[in-house]
């Protein structure tokens, strides 16, 4: 296989600079006070890290020469749930996914000389893909949680406030 000679993927050192909240061993624990609510947190930070991390480092370099002369790009796209990913779009904007990174891969018309280096931007945009759902999920599962966590206690502490303003039963 050939050697990328234009984009390089992000490696381990890259995510160094993002906080340890990755791991996912934080959601095995007994969550006490706002536990809930900082995982989410740190979830959130996580996500907003990993989107700042493609635009330093992944999106300049998909968008520098010679992919800049292409007539497929790499870019960001939020979703309507707050997830960002992302995603192969044609230089007009009528049409993005996969499919285009195919289609640019089959024609005769791509420099041989960047097929190795499209291929290496598909697999981090795979990657970073599954990272970012895998996050977004999980933040809005530990959100969700910690939204009923709160609720309940707000319940328990209504029955225990009424109980003691009459006296206790």
């Amino acid at each position: 296989m050939r050697q990328s000679h234009q984009f390089v993927a992000l490696e381990q050192s890259a995510f160094q600079s993002l906080e340890h909240t990755a791991y996912l061993k934080g959601l095995l624990k007994p969550f006490k006070g706002n536990g809930l609510q900082t995982w989410a947190n740190q979830c959130i930070a996580l996500r907003d890290g990993m989107i700042a991390l493609a635009q330093r480092h992944l999106l300049p370099q998909a968008r520098s020469y010679p992919f800049n002369l292409l007539p497929v790009q790499l870019t960001l796209q939020t979703t309507g749930a707050g997830t960002t990913f992302l995603r192969w779009r044609n230089i007009d904007r009528s049409r993005m996914g996969v499919e285009l990174w195919e289609v640019l891969l089959r024609d005769s018309a791509t420099p041989e000389s960047l097929i190795d280096d499209l291929y290496a931007m598909e697999q981090q945009r795979i990657v970073f893909n599954m990272q970012m759902s895998g996050i977004h999920s999980i933040a809005r599962q530990a959100q969700d949680c910690a939204n009923k966590a709160t609720r309940a206690k707000a319940a328990y502490q209504r029955r225990v406030g009424a109980t003691n303003a009459r006296g206790g039963i």
